[in-house]
């Protein structure tokens, strides 16, 4: 691999730009808005604002999509899951796992898969 092809794929990994690609592309499969670009100007400035703690980040997902994934992993009703578990829907999801805190020995309940997915 050519060096500048190696930097400019640390680049990307750095900013974290593939996750962010991946985010905006699911979410205009989601929606299917009649004006993706207009869409996706307004995600993007709804990241911005969320960022600045000035609005919500857009979700995917809402409250009973998230109870509805949990009670799949959830299969015998314990009222909580694995931290394993907890990470492969994280990367089923699409997002990110390197910063999570969970030590192999948690348990997640379902609070905390939807505070934290």
């Amino acid at each position: 691999m050519a060096a500048g092809e190696r930097e400019g794929r640390e680049y990307l990994q750095r900013h974290r730009i593939p996750e962010l690609l991946h985010r905006l592309g699911e979410l205009l499969l989601y929606h299917r808005p009649e004006r993706p670009r207009e869409f996706l100007i307004q995600v993007l400035e709804r990241v911005k604002a969320g960022k600045r703690a000035e609005g919500e980040y857009p979700y995917l997902m809402d409250e009973d999509n998230l109870a509805a994934m949990f009670s799949l992993l959830d299969v015998v009703g314990q009222g909580h899951i694995t931290a394993a578990q907890y990470r492969e829907a994280l990367k089923t999801l699409g997002l990110s796992t390197e910063d999570l805190q969970f030590g192999d020995n948690v348990t997640i309940t379902l609070d905390v898969f939807k505070q934290e997915v």
